[in-house]
């Protein structure tokens, strides 16, 4: 497919799946594609940026550096990544797309910059933190000036704690000890190796642990630990609060190095875990952000996170509002 007027190529990688769209600078959608999971630290960067290529390969892009393509597919590749959590990551993934020829210019950010920019107001300037908590955690804040604030969000060893595998293996700790005597008592204990059609939690940890479960049966805990807060179970839902002042302590830290705590600021949500609104998590969160940064605007994004890709896209190619409006309509 040639595209002969300048465009934009959005790319959304996460660890679960990869969309990409080509944009016409006036917002509309040339084409778009979706492939799986990006996962550079377990794939190596050139095979993760090959699952990128896949996508394209689904939209109907074909060529770039490895087919011997004469001419970029776009002015601009606005790429927001999942893994790239330090500016040497960023600096990798960009110089192996930049290898593909598939734009006159490569952008690289953090995925979570792709929330923030998704849940600003049309026009608005690109001022705010977001707080993404899916699979795992991470937050990012920016101001116009280009100050940002960031995390390294790599797990245990930078200090994070949460998402859904955070809570998944939190729920499953709190359930085993429940069971065999050595923790308080929890509905936990009785929820989970019922799901799973186990008789006992000692059964459901032998089945994970020799890999009788399949591999992504892990997933299935978080939504099981917020059902059985909502019933009023305390360790379940104490383990939800700690999930939400985890959220704010990162939103607050964010907001405050950035000079943002006492002024009037988006702070956008989003990720599986918020997305499902949750009242006991998400109620929470605004009570505290109320309490912190009582001036803060809280919103949560559903939108595909290949939205705020595009919009940094065409942020960067200069297009006008009535461009951005389009795109946020053609996701909903």
């Amino acid at each position: 497919m040639g595209v002969t007027l300048p465009s934009v190529l959005a790319i959304d990688a996460g660890n679960s799946k990869t969309d990409v769209a080509l944009l016409d600078p006036d917002g509309s959608v040339l084409c778009s594609g979706q492939a799986g999971g990006f996962q550079p630290f377990r794939t190596g960067v050139a095979a993760a940026v090959d699952v990128l290529a896949e996508a394209m390969r689904v939209a109907g892009l074909r060529g770039g550096a490895e087919g011997g393509a004469a001419a970029p597919w776009a002015d601009h590749v606005s790429a927001c990544l999942a893994n790239a959590d330090f500016p040497a990551e960023e600096w990798k993934l960009a110089r192996e797309i930049r290898r593909r020829n598939w734009g006159r210019v490569t952008a690289v950010h953090n995925d979570t910059f792709a929330l923030l920019r998704a849940g600003l107001p049309a026009g608005a300037e690109p001022r705010g933190v977001a707080v993404v908590c899916g699979a795992g955690i991470n937050c990012v804040g920016m101001t116009p000036d280009g100050r940002t604030a960031r995390f390294p969000a790599v797990g245990r060893i930078s200090g994070d704690w949460g998402g859904g595998g955070g809570l998944a293996e939190e729920a499953l700790w709190f359930a085993a000890r429940a069971e065999d005597g050595r923790g308080e008592a929890t509905e936990l204990a009785r929820a989970l190796p019922a799901h799973f059609g186990q008789e006992s939690m000692y059964a459901l940890v032998e089945a994970l642990h020799l890999g009788r479960l399949p591999a992504g049966a892990r997933h299935e805990v978080a939504p099981l630990l917020f059902a059985v807060a909502a019933a009023g179970d305390p360790v379940a839902l104490a383990l939800v609060h700690r999930q939400a002042d985890e959220i704010v302590v990162m939103a607050t830290v964010a907001l405050e190095r950035l000079g943002l705590l006492a002024e009037d600021v988006p702070v956008v949500l989003g990720g599986s875990v918020l997305a499902a609104r949750h009242p006991q998590l998400n109620g929470r969160i605004e009570e505290l952000l109320a309490d912190r940064a009582p001036r803060a605007r809280v919103s949560v994004v559903t939108a595909p996170p290949v939205l705020g890709a595009g919009l940094l896209g065409l942020d960067a190619v200069g297009s006008p509002p009535l461009a951005h409006r389009r795109l946020r309509a053609h996701f909903g």
